[in-house]
């Protein structure tokens, strides 16, 4: 305990927790400012203890996965050091095996042969959102040799959003941006590949084809507006969230067919994981805390569905994971020892990995 708050592991219920080894690292602009020049990204155990970390010397969105082979990927932000930007896969002595320069924001997608989907922003010219330069959702697709297979603008589908939502919701959005859109008008900060799920599964005559696997899910932060991309199209075919959500992070479709999010409530002031079913809009599940001190972080965070029915929620504000069962009962709770000075004191997002998937690093590493 440092003065009033915690650090390290507060609670562990080895009973009721899923066992495994977490991933997440501190946000950074410039980890050259640091006193050694360089940010850590961590992976731990459920005690908390350090497993092995991988050091960088550029920004760092702080959303990284673990390959099996024991590689790991991780995004840079694009705020500062443009030059710099892109994704990188190190191998578990921080060596820079491979990099693609880019304006990676938020979010990314691994398909099994290599290639990667990537969440990009470009700033130009775009009339129909109004005058001055504005930035824009850029989805891309690419090979392990960097070359583009498919790219998706989202400025070229606003049509398709307001005709989704009801004339209530897309007023919502209207009032959101104060009648005129902004510079950063959409701030897409999700994109997911939709895995196989019951939805679909139900089978063609009675499923829903806009949650086809393979179709993405995308999160536009500044309208609270979540949504569901037809990958053979290109259309955007599902909307919800106007007046409901705000300004949430991490929708993501589950294997029962509904989406969990993390609402983080910006202007409602208490944050809430929720999970919906997307063919009845309705909100099948909720994790929340309004205390007055309790669970509220305005922006980043994610969470996590784990394979024993339990969420994994990262409160990134605060820089504090911890795991709920179904009825909301805290299993896990630890918050992070680790900050450094010059660190931006959050995390953007955390994942959960089994032992048998961290195998690929464990036995590089012993």
């Amino acid at each position: 305990m440092e003065g009033d708050q915690w650090t390290g592991v507060v609670k562990h219920d080895p009973e009721r927790a899923w066992q495994g080894y977490t991933l997440y690292c501190e946000s950074w602009e410039d980890p050259r400012q640091a006193p050694d020049g360089r940010a850590e990204i961590n992976l731990i155990d459920m005690a908390g203890e350090l497993v092995h970390r991988w050091y960088v010397q550029t920004a760092l969105q702080s959303f990284c996965r673990l390959l099996p082979d024991g590689d790991l990927l991780y995004p840079t932000r694009d705020r500062s050091d443009i030059a710099r930007a892109g994704v990188r896969r190190l191998d578990p002595d921080s060596n820079v095996l491979w990099w693609y320069h880019c304006r990676v924001d938020h979010d990314y997608q691994v398909f099994d042969d290599g290639r990667l989907l990537l969440h990009t922003i470009r700033d130009h010219m775009w009339p129909q959102l109004g005058k001055g330069l504005k930035r824009c959702p850029y989805m891309v697709e690419i090979d392990d040799s960097q070359e583009l297979l498919w790219e998706w603008h989202g400025e070229h589908h606003l049509e398709e959003l307001q005709a989704l939502l009801p004339p209530e919701s897309w007023e919502h959005v209207w009032s959101r941006v104060n009648g005129e859109f902004a510079f950063d008008w959409a701030h897409n900060n999700t994109l997911q590949i939709i895995p196989p799920n019951e939805t679909w599964e139900q089978g063609r005559e009675d499923g829903d084809e806009r949650f086809r696997p393979g179709n993405i899910v995308f999160s536009h932060r500044s309208l609270d507006v979540i949504g569901v991309i037809d990958r053979q199209t290109s259309e955007i075919v599902w909307a919800w969230g106007p007046g409901v959500i705000d300004g949430q992070h991490k929708p993501h479709m589950l294997a029962n067919g509904n989406i969990m999010l993390f609402d983080n409530g910006t202007l409602r002031g208490f944050s809430r994981v929720i999970e919906v079913n997307p063919v009845t809009e309705e909100i099948e599940w909720e994790y929340r805390d309004e205390s007055t001190d309790g669970f509220f972080s305005p922006y980043i965070s994610g969470g996590q569905r784990l394979p024993n029915g339990n969420t994994l929620i990262c409160e990134g504000g605060k820089s504090h994971l911890f795991e709920v069962t179904p009825e909301g009962d805290v299993v896990w709770d630890f918050v992070d020892p680790f900050h450094k000075e010059g660190g931006l004191g959050s995390i953007y997002r955390c994942l959960r990995y089994s032992e048998e998937y961290c195998r690929g690093l464990f036995d590089r590493i012993s």
